[in-house]
């Protein structure tokens, strides 16, 4: 390229390249020189000058690990105990409780919403006294470590945008997910490892399905985008060498191709030019550090025995929690796991009781391996799916069979570490468990306490993208100090 065709492509530049770069004033440009000391030296030098950030306050916790269940458990066979339920099994859901509440296509037309209590019991567990189902043994023994909240409340009714709404603060896609927008405040505590990593593992039941957009960087950086690891000898697509290429001959490409993209950002100063530039580093320095910190062999037997036989079973619920331990020991800001399966239409009461067994070890495990190094405290761990269940049965009722339609007025989700108050149960739904009575939580203040806690202030935490400023929380949430230490 001459010097007259670089002049005219500077000319080209997109009116939205230009007004970020208009926006940036002199307050801006010295922030960014603390927050991101590259910023202002053209990207030269070292590489990884995204790795430390300043959060907006001190901190309780430095790391997320959210183990999504996805397709939604039933409160109502998991923490939400309505003995209620039970005594009027198969009577017709009274309207004045529904209220002509929105329903899925699934139940619209139902003449009768007949209700339906668990199969399974329960029992009170801890100082806390909390009610746990007995399909959750191992979770109920660590209750004393848990915040439950039982008034959790979203604006979805149907999976893929209640997941979406769960993952990025909004219903459609191409949002930046949570983990991104972390990476994008905090940064990362390691330069080997991505600051925001995702697992997945599939249950036996109905699953609904979970997509990349559900951990993208939307319209932040493309540094900041989840990356996932898999199950087996390739943790990370792509990552190992093709064959006939050595670590010194990959180290000579990256090079080269990095004084390539330095020209084209010294020419044209796009900053996605850098964000590669970033990304190939990163993935050369992965090639070291994934396959040690996924190798899980070196596991002691006494950890083996708290996750399970199944955390060395590769892609496995529990393999992939004990995965998760290792990777937050290891810097990694934000690990997300999904666990799909959880859509009980129909056969719940055998269906849930399989993806409990799943995940019911294995998570508690996670917390009790967490606080046995030292790490609860600044961990913060999250488990839930994207709404609840209702209180009434989809379809025929059996006293053994039955399933429950999405029900997004109320649900419960648990928390762990990070400055959580641990022992406690937050919320309260009405005896049906169908409207909340006492302090109830939206996505939104969810994820503004979430911020919280990892010293970040939702209503700052901004990025400017087509004219206006974004943030997670769009312009709603309110901090839920009452669950935090």
């Amino acid at each position: 390229m001459n010097d007259k065709e670089i002049n005219d492509a500077k000319l080209q530049v997109s009116r939205r390249l230009f007004l970020s770069k208009l926006s940036i004033g002199i307050g801006s440009a010295a922030l960014g020189s603390l927050l991101i000391p590259d910023l202002l030296n053209g990207g030269k030098g070292d590489m990884s000058g995204l790795e430390k950030a300043i959060p907006h306050f001190a901190p309780k916790a430095k790391r997320v690990i959210y183990l999504f269940q996805s397709g939604a458990p039933s409160q109502f066979e998991s923490f939400d105990y309505k003995p209620l339920l039970n005594k009027r099994m198969g009577e017709d859901l009274p309207a004045s409780v529904r209220d002509g509440q929105r329903l899925t296509g699934m139940t619209a037309n139902q003449e009768k919403f007949p209700l339906v209590g668990s199969y399974y019991g329960f029992k009170q567990y801890g100082e806390s006294g909390a009610w746990v189902s007995d399909l959750f043994p191992y979770t109920a023994k660590i209750v004393d470590e848990l915040c439950i909240i039982k008034s959790l409340h979203t604006d979805a009714i149907n999976h893929d945008p209640a997941i979406t709404f769960f993952q990025t603060g909004a219903q459609q896609g191409n949002r930046p997910s949570m983990g991104a927008w972390l990476s994008y405040g905090l940064g990362s505590e390691n330069e080997n490892l991505p600051g925001f990593c995702v697992l997945v593992s599939k249950g036996d039941g109905n699953g609904q399905g979970v997509y990349s957009k559900l951990w993208t960087n939307g319209f932040l950086d493309s540094v900041h985008q989840g990356v996932q690891l898999m199950g087996g000898e390739n943790p990370v697509l792509y990552l190992s060498n093709p064959h006939g290429t050595n670590m010194d001959s990959r180290r000579n490409m990256l090079d080269k191709l990095s004084a390539f993209n330095q020209h084209q950002y010294d020419a044209f100063g796009d900053p996605e030019i850098t964000a590669k530039i970033r990304q190939y580093e990163m993935a050369y320095r992965m090639q070291t550090s994934v396959p040690e910190v996924t190798d899980l062999s070196k596991e002691p037997d006494h950890i083996i025995k708290l996750y399970g036989a199944d955390c060395l079973v590769p892609g496995t619920y529990a393999a992939n929690c004990l995965l998760a331990r290792k990777l937050a020991e290891n810097g990694v800001r934000f690990i997300q796991l999904y666990h799909q399966g959880w859509d009980q239409h129909g056969n719940l009461p055998n269906e849930m009781a399989g993806q409990a067994k799943d995940v019911d070890q294995a998570s508690a495990a996670l917390v009790m391996d967490l606080k046995q190094r030292g790490m609860l405290e600044d961990t913060l761990v999250i488990w839930g799916g994207e709404f609840g269940r209702t209180n009434y049965c989809q379809g025929k009722l059996t006293a053994e069979k039955y399933g429950r339609d999405h029900h997004p007025r109320s649900f419960s989700v648990w928390m762990a570490g990070g400055g959580v108050k641990p022992g406690i149960v937050y919320g309260e739904t009405d005896e049906f468990g169908y409207n909340i009575v006492k302090d109830p939580v939206h996505i939104h203040d969810f994820h503004a306490t979430i911020l919280n806690m990892l010293g970040l202030d939702h209503e700052k935490l901004t990025y400017k993208h087509q004219g206006r400023r974004y943030r997670l929380t769009d312009v709603a949430g309110k901090v839920v100090n009452d669950i935090m230490v």
